[in-house]
């Protein structure tokens, strides 16, 4: 180990592990030689972890990641959270959580001027709504985190600064702690102000926390850490056994790693399978092995934090690899094994004396291990890539109610599964009304005739953790494909349409809804941008914005129309000859709606840039919705055309922006439509034709 305090400080965040056993005692000393010295260079002080506040962070082993656009939190039909089936279901197939994070605008954000706290506030409910959901988390003993996401610099900016910002939300929601999107840990201010705001707000870095932030971060996330063959040691877990590791691989479809690297070193994991709106399920051996393991690492979770931890002990089996935890008169083994092939027989030595008892956890059954030279020869069998877990104790310290958890223990053995199937989830389409057909010389003057065809159109997607349409290899969404673009090409054949020259107005809107009375069930954000209920003045001629999907389709009906399809719509922007833009293959200033106004532009105010057909706005000013909807039963979105006036800059994280090439396509995610109705969607409409 390095002997300069920088190198100390610098040590990689896992210590990878010698391969041989011989190696291991060696290798042990000098962990604990690296401790005792990083210890003194920072002149550490863990009193943060011993405040009773924060104590419930070392026993916080699964936190599952909510996505909110999933339909397992917010159900929309009855417009209400679902905290109790969301925790239901993770019981029943993960052994439960001990804390969530609450993720909210990325990879909206981005579409409209809102900042990641708008996306909090506009939540179901606004922030009373989600304040009882939280309660309904923390009444079932699960700890909540709220996010932060500080690229997000190029959106509404507020004038109070954003640690200020996070406080308040916290106080306002009443979580628990605070989940750092792509940082390494957090600025001592923002420290402060959670201390201020609520006692025991937990920090938690999604990148490698520095060792010199352990002594107030008290979680941090293992994200994509490379094991060793032999299992090594998580730096941070080492240094504070206190402090709460996170294993994760977001797009990993077998998690044994993670599972072998949390059990071996008594951390946690992240529990992730909506992917920011795509399907990552884990499959039913990785499910088993977390059920069976958690209840042994929330039993005894005091060894993991309190315990004398010795990282490979010596075992009997090849690749089956041990640590050993003691602490009150209890020694606990936690095994993996790194074989393709089940371990069984002799796994494990052990010091006897007294009256030790054995327990094999896993199958919740007493073991009667061979003894001889106060040496106990524990038996087992450990599946192939599997874990197990054995205890060693005197009776007074094994405690009264150990049978119960032992016949626990052994029920859900029983359920153990060698599946590693992926769970796939279809995509399925939401069905496109069609219209009363109607003759090409009898369409209004404001829709134009466009005629049917067959040909091969190119649709170009940003490559963001969204997704597309179905689930994508999932090496797209990592380095150097992130961001980047995707062609799909498709066949298809479109029958004659008419449609919509322009954009649909506020006055055209206005008069809808003096003809039918609309109103939406879900008011929130209808029409923000108007008052008292009217287009302001000289803003009649302005697209109409601030109406979701279901407003939109309800004037299309009264109007005897529909919306389009993504093909029919990019057929009439870009042409038979599926030209870039709606005038050409560049973008030409005056042509569209830049943004320079801050907001939209009046439907037919640059005409230059009318499509083949005489369209209007094919490009920029807003988007546009199209009859596109999707689901996959957990996630629903929608496609939508053209781009906007609006673009969010300094950060790619962001959804795109400004103006659009006629083939892009961009995902956007339902929640619900106080968040679905923005300053930057319209929508124009279709009728068919004979």
């Amino acid at each position: 180990m390095p002997t300069t305090t920088t190198a100390l400080l610098d040590e990689p965040p896992l210590f990878q592990a010698p391969v041989s056993p011989a190696d291991w005692p060696a290798w042990r000393e000098r962990l604990t030689a690296w401790r005792s010295q990083a210890r003194q260079a920072l002149v550490y002080d863990g009193a943060l972890y011993q405040d009773a506040a924060f104590q419930w962070a070392s026993s916080a082993f699964a936190c599952g990641f909510v996505f909110m656009y999933d339909s397992a939190f917010y159900d929309r039909a009855a417009r209400r959270y679902t905290v109790d089936t969301l925790l239901d279901q993770a019981l029943e197939a993960f052994g439960g959580y001990d804390a969530v994070v609450l993720w909210h605008a990325y990879p909206r954000i981005g579409f409209d001027p809102r900042n990641q706290f708008d996306f909090y506030r506009d939540a179901p409910g606004g922030l009373d709504g989600l304040r009882a959901a939280c309660g309904q988390f923390q009444a079932r003993g699960v700890r909540v985190f709220l996010n932060y996401n500080p690229w997000d610099t190029g959106t509404r900016r507020e004038e109070r600064p954003d640690a200020d910002l996070l406080a308040e939300m916290v106080q306002a929601l009443e979580a628990d702690g605070l989940f750092l999107d792509t940082m390494s840990r957090g600025a001592r201010a923002l420290r402060e102000r959670l201390d201020a705001a609520r006692p025991g707000v937990v920090l938690e870095s999604e990148g490698a926390l520095p060792l010199a932030n352990v002594h107030d971060h008290h979680m941090s996330w293992a994200q994509n850490f490379a094991d060793s063959p032999a299992p090594g040691v998580l730096r941070n877990k080492w240094f504070e056994p206190c402090h709460m590791q996170h294993l994760i691989c977001r797009w990993k479809h077998d998690h044994t790693a993670e599972l072998h690297t949390a059990w071996i070193n008594g951390c946690g994991l992240i529990v992730w399978e909506n992917v920011f709106g795509s399907w990552v399920g884990w499959n039913a051996r990785d499910r088993a092995l977390l059920r069976s393991m958690l209840p042994i690492q929330r039993r005894y979770h005091e060894l993991f934090s309190d315990g004398e931890w010795t990282p490979l002990v010596e075992t009997r089996a090849p690749g089956v690899y041990a640590s050993q935890w003691e602490h009150a008169g209890l020694r606990l083994w936690t095994l993996v094994n790194r074989s393709e092939n089940a371990a069984r027989g002799g796994l494990l030595d052990a010091p006897h004396s007294g009256q030790a008892q054995y327990l094999d956890l896993f199958t919740g059954q007493a073991l009667a291990p061979v003894l001889a030279d106060g040496v106990a020869h524990l038996a087992g069998e450990i599946g192939p890539r599997g874990i197990g877990a054995f205890l060693a104790g005197q009776p007074a310290a094994l405690g009264g109610d150990l049978p119960a958890f032992l016949d626990r223990q052994a029920a859900l053995s029983q359920r153990a599964s060698n599946d590693t199937m992926f769970p796939t989830r279809s995509t399925v389409s939401r069905a496109s009304v069609q219209t009363a057909r109607v003759a090409a010389q009898t369409i209004p003057a404001d829709m134009v005739a466009i005629p049917g065809a067959t040909l091969e159109l190119e649709t170009e997607f940003r490559v963001r953790e969204c997704g597309f349409y179905e689930p994508a290899d999932n090496v797209l969404f990592e380095a150097p494909y992130l961001h980047t673009l995707k062609t799909f090409r498709q066949h298809t054949t479109l029958s004659p349409f008419a449609i919509d020259l322009t954009l649909v107005t506020n006055a055209q809107y206005a008069a809808f809804l003096a003809a039918t009375g609309y109103r939406p069930e879900v008011p929130e954000k209808f029409l923000a941008h108007w008052h008292a209920g009217q287009p302001a003045d000289g803003w009649e001629d302005h697209p109409v914005v601030y109406v979701d999907l279901d407003d939109a389709r309800a004037y299309a009906a009264w109007a005897g129309k529909r919306l389009p399809t993504e093909e029919e719509w990019q057929y009439a922007a870009g042409g038979a000859a599926c030209l870039r833009y709606p005038w050409g293959d560049r973008l030409v200033p005056g042509a569209y709606n830049d943004g320079s106004s801050g907001g939209t532009t009046p439907v037919t105010a640059h005409p230059g840039g009318r499509s083949p057909f005489g369209c209007y706005d094919m490009c920029g000013n807003v988007w546009q919705w199209t009859e596109s909807e999707h689901s996959d039963g957990r996630t629903r979105f929608c496609i939508v055309r053209g781009g906007a006036y609006f673009k969010a800059t300094g950060s790619d994280w962001y959804a795109d922006g400004g103006p659009a090439a006629c083939h892009f396509a961009a995902k956007f995610l339902l929640l619900w439509p106080g968040i679905d109705r923005c300053a930057t969607i319209g929508f124009r409409c279709v009728r068919d034709l004979e």
